[in-house]
């Protein structure tokens, strides 16, 4: 598994004026909608649902908002960068800028959890978040994404 699999060009966006963290997830959901199909409310609706067990911020600028749903055969992400960095309840109360959402099959197992271990190994390397945060087109993002040291899982 590497993060070229998980996570298509269309996914990567730059947002410039997310005022809340519900914001934010219409506009994953929206954006999951137009590059993998799925069901935009179902998607919001998912991620509150995960959310309200425990903030998904984990510190350093980085969020990992992630849920289960119907109708994924395999899972799939989307990665935000934002303008203004946004309160996002974080572990280390810090603002977030850079958001990795992953979707997986409501059934998924290991394949969920070895993306969502892949994610956070790539969010966590500095140089990569600082190449994140000095770009501001799609492309790039997704080139620094898929190309960044420990995108592939064990």
């Amino acid at each position: 598994m590497d993060l070229s699999n998980l996570l298509k060009p269309g996914a990567v966006k730059v947002l410039a004026n997310v005022t809340s963290k519900k914001r934010l997830f219409q506009d994953l959901g929206e954006i999951a909608h137009s590059a993998y199909g799925l069901d935009a409310a179902q998607t919001v609706d998912a991620l509150q649902e995960r959310e309200s067990l425990g903030p998904t911020g984990v510190g350093h600028g980085v969020a990992l908002p992630h849920a289960r749903l119907h109708g994924l055969d395999h899972v799939v992400g989307v990665f935000l960068r934002l303008e203004k960095p946004l309160d996002f309840d974080a572990v280390d109360r810090l603002p977030v800028d850079l958001v990795f959402a992953l979707f997986a099959p409501k059934d998924s197992g290991v394949e969920h959890l070895k993306a969502l271990a892949l994610v956070s190994r790539t969010m966590r390397d500095a140089a990569t978040c600082t190449k994140l945060r000095a770009n501001a087109d799609p492309a790039t993002l997704h080139a620094i994404l898929t190309s960044a040291p420990g995108v592939q899982a064990a």
